[in-house]
């Protein structure tokens, strides 16, 4: 985010590196809170202005008053069209009467970056790990960014693993917690969680009526979630610090499992819909391929108002796609819908793209019923915003 902006455009050599645009303020006595309120409400706005990236907001430790926000911008065009535009002077006015005279506004080009990955090369587009959005720079660990779904809902997931062993223990534990209010703000509520395991791995997926930032923060707040985190953890594969935010932040960063393909049918449904999940065996990868490929069956498939399919996410990082799917019929009765298989064709290319040993075979009715029962995911828990 940027505040308080004196707009200086100059030309640039390099206007499709990043930019990182560094204020530094100082709060008047008395106006902490209020600024503090001002920067809530702008967050949220200035987060979906082209060409924004992320920010950050940050307090000294040594001078509470000293405040300094950082935002990263794509570009440098973006971010001068911005901060240069009536609806920029018009969003930061409140923030006026908090801040004083004294402050400084900084700019500077993203030459190198070093995160968990590696760093960079200079002057290079950042390669954003498969996955993630491309909005998110390489090593973000902040709230994730998604675009709501065809019905204006928000889909996210997270995955992790489980020792193994430990997989009916963490099964009960998930199942059994109670449900956090619904309601986040006027802006935002919880719609759908589903839970999901297969074998060690869980996968949970959220769905969020407005920001799914502040939904998830919500939720991690809430008693009854904070305790089912902490009783999950002895059985994790990778430990995480739930105490210390920024490995916390890393951790679930790291389990993102963004929606790349939705795909709902217009009509509504006439009856009860069947939730299903399926965790494919990617090979090495083609996780990106198989995504595409799924996604382009349920574009066709959810046009087909009588169709089996009703509704259909593919959520996908890297090598572990995911297909969460509400069918009209029970999966077994199609196991070709529930799996994304149109046709021979469709079927020999998905084939190609799967690890699905001597056994496996998309082609056939027996095939396709034993590739289903190998790699559907067991629903453990399915809670909608009207069981709050």
């Amino acid at each position: 985010m940027t505040t308080l902006s004196e707009p200086q455009r100059k030309q640039h050599a390099e206007s499709d590196t990043r930019l990182r645009v560094v204020l530094m303020l100082e709060i008047q006595d008395g106006a902490q809170q209020r600024f503090l309120d001002v920067y809530e409400q702008l967050r949220h706005q200035v987060a979906s202005v082209r060409g924004h990236v992320s920010d950050q907001l940050c307090q000294s430790i040594n001078d509470p008053r000293q405040w300094l926000i950082t935002s990263e911008w794509e570009d440098q065009d973006t971010f001068l069209e911005w901060v240069d535009s009536s609806a920029h002077r018009e969003m930061v006015k409140p923030m006026h009467g908090c801040v004083s005279d004294n402050f400084r506004s900084l700019r500077y080009a993203v030459l190198r970056e070093t995160s968990a990955a590696g760093s960079t090369g200079t002057r290079a587009p950042i390669e954003v790990p498969p996955g993630l959005p491309r909005s998110e720079p390489a090593g973000h660990v902040g709230p994730p960014k998604a675009e709501p779904g065809p019905d204006g809902v928000v889909r996210h997931a997270l995955t992790f693993t489980v020792k193994p062993g430990s997989e009916r223990e963490v099964a009960r534990i998930l199942s059994g917690y109670a449900s956090p209010r619904a309601k986040v703000d006027e802006h935002t509520r919880l719609h759908r969680t589903s839970l999901f395991m297969r074998g060690n791995r869980v996968v949970r997926a959220v769905e969020v009526i407005g920001s799914l930032g502040d939904a998830l923060r919500h939720v991690a707040m809430q008693p009854e979630v904070r305790a089912v985190e902490e009783a999950i953890n002895p059985y994790l594969e990778e430990a995480r610090q739930l105490g210390d935010p920024q490995a916390a932040r890393a951790f679930f960063a790291r389990a993102a499992l963004p929606a790349k393909q939705q795909a709902i049918a217009s009509s509504p449904a006439s009856a009860r819909l069947h939730r299903h999940a399926v965790l494919y065996p990617v090979r090495t990868g083609q996780g990106q391929a198989v995504a595409e490929l799924l996604g382009g069956y349920d574009d066709l498939a959810t046009a087909d108002p009588t169709g089996p399919v009703a509704a259909s996410t593919v959520f996908q990082r890297e090598d572990v796609v995911v297909r969460l799917v509400d069918l009209r019929v029970p999966a077994e009765a199609d196991p070709a819908a529930a799996l994304g298989v149109a046709g021979d064709q469709e079927a020999a290319a998905l084939g190609k793209l799967l690890d699905l040993g001597a056994q496996g075979d998309l082609r056939s009715a027996a095939g396709l019923a034993a590739v289903l029962a190998a790699h559907a995911m067991s629903p453990i828990t399915d809670r909608s915003s009207n069981d709050n």
